[in-house]
């Protein structure tokens, strides 16, 4: 039997589980179901984790902090302990994937080809950077020396999203450690299996049981009092804009530990029309409904030429025929569930609000009911749609594709500024000066060219405006983020 097909079976017997990883903590003993969003049944337990349970880790990951058995282990050993986590976790990335599917309705296609590569690449890349950080010296006289170093900032805590699980623990947890800092990580409540299974697996490779340490349970029971607590040094948040506030809010209101924030998105596909349409039609279907367009950087506006536009949705309709619509555990499924039914009332709201404010369906807007849960949206695209509808405005975070037709280069600008979020955008031209010209005017965190792309891990991402606050995930930005720079000064006798 496979990795895959084991989960599988662990979920059909309601056997999964994740808790709290602290040691020496006798963790809350209060449970939920964890519910699949594959058919709305019970595959596991999750642990509810209290405030208690967040003052016993951060206890934890302060006393192996101070104590130096990870922030003063030397460099290269600390590379040699998360590169034998790597290792470890490219055994059992089947098992991994297959948890994120089951928990998060994700396609098991992407999670096993798109999902795993990436994480095991963003592990891989900090493991690398930890002992290729150098310091610097003041450019002094002969009468002081002043030495620039970068330390650990301390304990940081690590709030997960529930769209990427796995993903997401990387982006965080592997530059934070690599650092050398102590690491408080609390999963998206919805998605906690994956962060589980790979926190045993880190100290299984050598990571000090209080180095990395895992909390789970509801934001209120577990990521408040984590945003709260006076021996945090910083949080890194990705989730809403709405709950990014409230740990600025959190810090504010107690030591003023160090926030970052990756917020919210809703992201421009700009189209020009001497676009190479044949080329670009994969990559903005891909923009609008990877991962069923629950993605913080989904390019939910589509703001083409008007010349164009008509040709440009039907080759979008026709590239749609390959996205199937199915259960997540099915190779050949490109779109999964919603994640909770909360969220799937969202999403079909903005379905039935946008004819009502004046847009046209131009494809999809069925709801696939038979499937599993129900809860199962087809791929939709809304066509004349303005800046003034809810629809231009509001992050759905599902599959729903708002067109927005422009005459000039400057009013594409516009349309595609006319939001207050900006976290990623994405333009298609194949002038080169128009490519210069926009990609700099546009108020975005990341613009990819002919293309949908975060960049790889080399890449720093986060937004502007409402989108990001605080700093960077990935690149050897997020690994900065994580230090301290001290000045030390040598006076000469």
């Amino acid at each position: 039997m496979s990795a895959i097909e084991r989960v599988y079976d662990q979920a059909r017997a309601g056997a999964l589980y994740a808790g709290p990883l602290i040691p020496g903590f006798q963790a809350s003993a209060a449970r939920m179901p964890v519910v699949s969003p594959i058919d709305n049944t019970t595959i596991g337990a999750l642990v509810t984790g209290t405030a208690a349970d967040v003052d016993a880790a951060v206890g934890a990951a302060r006393a192996c902090f101070e104590s130096g058995e990870w922030s003063g282990m030397a460099p290269a050993e600390r590379k040699r302990v998360l590169l034998d986590w790597v290792a470890l976790i490219r055994e059992h990335s089947e098992e991994i994937a297959a948890l994120d599917c089951v928990d998060a309705g994700k396609p098991i296609t992407e999670c096993l080809h798109t999902d795993m590569p990436a994480t095991l690449d963003a592990f891989a890349w900090y493991a690398e950077a930890v002992d290729k950080c150098f310091g610097r010296i003041a450019p002094t006289g002969g009468d002081a020396l002043g030495l620039i170093v970068k330390e650990p900032i301390g304990v940081v805590g690590a709030v997960l999203p529930w769209n990427f699980p796995a993903l997401m623990f990387a982006w965080k947890v592997a530059p934070a450690l690599a650092a050398g800092n102590s690491v408080i990580v609390k999963p998206a409540e919805l998605t906690s299996l994956s962060a589980y299974r790979l926190t045993l697996l880190a100290h299984q490779a050598g990571v000090p049981a209080g180095a990395l340490t895992l909390v789970t349970g509801t934001g209120e029971d577990t990521g408040e009092p984590l945003g709260r607590h006076p021996d945090v040094d910083m949080v890194s948040f990705t989730g809403s804009t709405e709950v990014g506030r409230l740990f600025l809010k959190y810090s504010a209101e107690s030591n003023l530990k160090e926030i970052v924030l990756e917020c919210g998105g809703k992201s421009p596909q700009v189209v020009f029309e001497d676009a190479d349409l044949d080329a670009a039609v994969g990559q903005m279907l891909s923009a609008a409904y990877w991962n069923m367009s629950e993605n913080c950087s989904c390019g939910s506006r589509l703001i083409v030429q008007a010349s164009i536009k008509d040709a440009v949705i039907e080759r979008l309709k026709h590239g749609l025929a390959e996205w199937k619509v199915g259960l997540p555990t099915d190779p050949a499924t490109r779109i999964g569930p919603m994640v909770e039914e909360p969220h799937f009332h969202k999403v079909r709201a903005f379905l039935e609000e946008a004819p009502a404010a004046g847009a046209r369906l131009a494809h999809g807007g069925r709801i696939h009911a038979e499937l599993g849960s129900g809860w199962y949206v087809e791929p939709t695209i809304f066509d004349g749609v303005t800046p003034a509808m809810r629809l231009f405005q509001e992050e759905v975070f599902g599959p729903i594709l708002a067109v927005t037709s422009f005459e000039t280069e400057d009013e594409a600008v516009a349309l595609a500024n006319d939001t207050q979020y900006g976290l990623a955008a994405s333009l298609y031209t194949r002038d080169v000066g128009r490519a210069q010209r926009v990609s700099r005017r546009i108020k975005a965190g990341t613009v990819s060219v002919n293309g949908f792309s975060e960049g790889d891990i080399t890449a720093p991402f986060g937004g502007y405006k409402l989108s990001g606050f605080g700093g960077r995930d990935k690149g050897m930005e997020a690994f900065d983020q994580y230090t301290q720079t001290k000045v030390i000064w040598y006076m000469n006798a």
